[in-house]
């Protein structure tokens, strides 16, 4: 079929219309009915995006299930995956079911919080998939509105104060996009993606408001379209949205938030900033470099003093975001590699430790670790849980988060030994605020009277938590299956990079490796 991404990516949509259209009331059966409409939704478009994913050849580095049809004042609508985008499709439909089995426990206008995360799975896949600017802009921007309804309705107390920030943080990065966008349209004359990434856009400097920029309008392009990804992953200094975000949103909203719509930043160099301004990218690295590295030492020793669970594991967030940019500005094998896996394997895990977050505060209705303490002693199933996937956020070999930090090290020290060196400080922080964090809420006796009565995980709840750990193992014992399918495409993108950037400009380790 031709049009199996549409398929995969409108699925939920409509089954938010239905939602919106058909379904009256809010007694328990329509609560239940929603809920059970939704999860049929998120799961028919997992299986669909199976049927992608089983037809997808790793060996072609073009793009695949490409759907191009005119659209609107001539712009096309342009669907299509690579090596790259295809993963992060399958990342978003396969976390959305776990994500609606979460929220069963929603009681508050559950027919709009339903609607609200269709709406969103729909939008975030349709930034992976789309391969017009226009198309790829409007899924972006499109998709703060269901996020900023979820903070802003189910949140916490300061949840409209959360939401605001979220939504003007990321709202006026993404403004200097569209500027850009515009601009590149004029220079080459077409949208599509795919020709955008292979046009000259020119890096002559230019002079503008009296100052000489040092690769032209390169530079200018790139800066527009790093001020927003930098927002969404985000990159320290621009990362204060998030803890407030994270701190207000329901737990499934933080699940999604940290699972995937955080990666639309990576998502964005990777697709924009590399291939189509590969001389301002170059440039602009070792800023990127120490951007990174202070994020993970910085954003690592805040989360050692947080008492509130979820603003610590939002700060571990933002830490191992800064390997992810590392990684992708490292431009060689061993870092892209490990930049996308790091993104995947954040997936998973900081989902998980959201959701183990929920678990209790479902029960207590805190989130302040003070409150917490010997739960190993009613609650083993719960603490084995917590254990794994602090384990997987530390880096603990053996699990997904070892390989995407151990690439992305490796491959930024090939690129600067010094950012390498500071950012690997990072691998011993977050082993103390994840160790710390865990032996005040699971270890120690248990004396709280309020704790005494507490119940251990239910079969939904370890229902939720099983693929995540299955996939967490397997990416940690076998990162082929990852490898395996964005190698050429990585492959692809850095020999183009690497043939874009004048070669005296490049690394000394750079140019040798292009060499052999």
């Amino acid at each position: 079929m031709n049009n199996l991404l549409s398929i995969v990516t409108f699925i939920p949509a409509v089954a938010a219309v239905i939602l919106a259209l058909f379904l009256r009331g809010n007694d328990p059966a329509a609560q239940r009915n929603a809920k059970w409409l939704a999860l049929f939704a998120t799961s028919l478009s997992f299986l669909v995006s199976l049927l992608v994913l089983k037809g997808f050849d790793p060996a072609n580095v073009g793009f695949q299930f490409v759907e191009d049809r005119p659209w609107v004042l001539g712009l096309h609508y342009k669907m299509g995956v690579d090596g790259i985008s295809i993963l992060f499709v399958m990342l978003t439909t396969f976390l959305m079911p776990i994500t609606i089995a979460s929220c069963w426990n929603v009681t508050d206008r559950v027919k709009d919080y339903m609607i609200a995360f269709l709406l969103l799975e729909t939008l975030m896949l349709g930034v992976f998939t789309a391969l017009d600017l226009v198309l790829f802009y409007l899924f972006f921007e499109a998709g703060l509105i269901p996020m900023f309804l979820i903070i802003g309705i189910w949140g916490g107390v300061n949840r409209i104060y959360a939401s605001f920030k979220f939504f003007l943080y990321t709202f006026l990065g993404s403004v200097l996009m569209l500027v850009a966008m515009v601009a590149m349209y004029k220079a080459a004359g077409t949208t599509d993606i795919p020709t955008l990434m292979t046009f000259k856009f020119s890096h002559d400097p230019i002079v503008v408001l009296g100052m000489n920029v040092t690769g032209g309008l390169q530079t200018l392009l790139f800066l527009a379209f790093f001020a927003s990804f930098a927002v969404k992953m985000p990159m320290w200094p621009v990362h204060t949205w998030l803890p407030d975000a994270h701190v207000q949103a329901p737990t499934a909203g933080s699940v999604v938030l940290a699972a995937i719509l955080l990666k639309m930043g990576g998502y964005g160099f990777l697709r924009f900033s590399m291939p189509m301004f590969p001389v301002a990218a170059h440039l602009w690295t070792p800023l990127v470099f120490w951007m990174s590295a202070i994020a993970i030492v910085y954003t690592s020793l805040v989360a050692l003093v947080q008492q509130d669970m979820k603003k610590l594991v939002a700060y571990s967030s933002v830490a191992h975001m800064g390997y992810v940019t590392m990684g992708i500005f490292a431009m060689n094998p061993q870092g892209v590699d490990g930049a996308i896996f790091q993104m995947l394997s954040h997936g998973f895990v900081s989902g998980a430790m959201f959701l183990c977050v929920g678990v209790i505060y479902d029960r207590m209705h805190t989130r302040e670790i003070d409150a917490y303490g010997g739960l190993i002693n009613r609650m083993p199933a719960y603490a084995l849980v917590f254990m794994f996937f602090t384990m997987a956020n530390v880096g603990l070999p053996g699990t997904s988060g070892f390989v995407g930090e151990f690439l992305t090290l490796m491959g930024t020290f090939q690129a600067d030994t010094w950012v390498a060196a500071v950012a690997t400080s990072g691998v011993i922080l977050s082993a103390a605020y994840g160790l710390w964090l865990y032996r005040r809420v699971v270890f120690g006796a248990l004396v709280k009277e309020s704790l005494k009565t507490i119940t251990d995980m239910t079969r939904r709840e370890r229902a939720i938590f099983a693929p995540l750990i299955v996939m967490s193992l397997l990416l940690g014992v076998y990162p082929k299956v990852v490898t395996d399918i964005i190698d050429p495409s990585v492959g692809a993108l850095i020999t183009q990079f690497r043939a874009d950037v004048p070669v005296e400009a490049q690394a000394p380790s750079t140019t040798a490796q292009a060499s052999n």
